[in-house]
């Protein structure tokens, strides 16, 4: 399998040794196990001469050939804050970037793009009408440039025909494993044994929701509001003229900014305090239950279970 991996200027450096480490081990492990047909031929291409990373080193690329590999793979660049991302995307290399990721897209070419690299991928119009995720604390500034892209900043990996995309920073493992995968689901296995890479199916449980809910002055009052209320519950009414604004604009701009309606995203607040008082508190599961909003632990229960899923069993389940 060929895999070009693109490389452009200030490339995050983790992101881009990760994938290159990740597909260097599975061939050794191949030639280890005497797998010899499987192999992934891994070049760096950019469309520079001169290429640095974040950190600062000289990566050295060929040019960038849009439809000679089976996959590309964008990785992030190591611009991280809505600011200084919106200019760097304006830059003539990332727009020339663009241009040949669409070229790609437009001859049915495989693309995988994690983190800040999704940035990349739907600069080229390719994500439109598409399922995505993206860095969890980048979504706000995706989902107002990108609004056509269905996205998903909860999920760790999305698929959607020819395109894959990943969430933040180390999902970049992530992406390399699931391409390593689609050749061979056993050397995938062992590759992130050796490499002690456990199933990550999900990034939510790794947001802050603080951060998402500052990047708008009505969310972050909203935010204010809840949390003072948690144990009284929500009605949508008391929030829009606790805020002085309509119940169409709150809900507007929540689902803009997080992606969630105004009840789910006070639910996920709930959890967040119910989760921290089970882990910190000797408090049982019915009395915390009161001080979220809930009447009666199993309700509780339920929510957890419905908001966290496979992670509620690590959560003390018993009071």
């Amino acid at each position: 399998m060929h895999i070009q991996v693109l490389a452009l200027d200030g490339v995050f450096d983790t992101g881009l040794a990760t994938v290159l480490d990740a597909f260097g081990t599975a061939n050794e492990l191949a030639q280890a196990q005497g797998l010899h047909s499987l192999r992934f031929d891994v070049s760096v291409v950019g469309v520079r001469k001169r290429v640095r990373s974040a950190q600062g080193w000289t990566v050295p690329v060929a040019p960038l050939d849009p439809l000679a590999a089976d996959w590309l793979v964008v990785p992030a660049i190591g611009t991280k804050m809505p600011g200084p991302l919106q200019e760097a995307l304006a830059r003539p290399d990332i727009q020339e970037a663009a241009a040949g990721i669409r070229l790609r897209g437009e001859a049915a070419g495989k693309i995988a793009a994690a983190c800040i690299g999704t940035f990349v991928l739907a600069e080229s119009g390719l994500l439109d009408e598409q399922s995505a995720t993206t860095t969890w604390w980048l979504a706000p500034l995706f989902r107002q440039r990108y609004p056509r892209v269905k996205l998903n900043e909860a999920r760790m990996l999305v698929q959607s025909g020819a395109l894959v995309t990943a969430g933040a920073a180390l999902s970049h493992i992530d992406l390399a494993l699931m391409l390593i995968r689609q050749a061979s689901p056993e050397l995938a296995a062992i590759t992130a044994r050796y490499l002690i890479v456990d199933n990550r199916p999900a990034q939510s449980s790794y947001v802050i929701n603080d951060h998402l809910a500052h990047a708008d002055p009505l969310v972050q009052r909203f935010e204010q509001w809840a949390r003072g209320r948690l144990a009284e519950g929500f009605v949508l009414d008391d929030a829009a003229r606790a805020l002085a604004t309509s119940k169409r604009t709150l809900a507007r701009r929540l689902h803009e900014v997080l992606g969630k309606t105004p009840m789910s995203y006070f639910q996920d607040l709930q959890v967040e305090r119910a989760v921290h008082l089970l882990k910190t508190s000797s408090d049982s599961v019915e009395a915390i239950a009161s001080q979220v909003g809930y009447a009666d632990g199993v309700s509780l229960r339920a929510l957890l279970r419905r908001k966290l899923g496979q992670g509620v069993r690590s959560i003390r389940a018993s009071g």
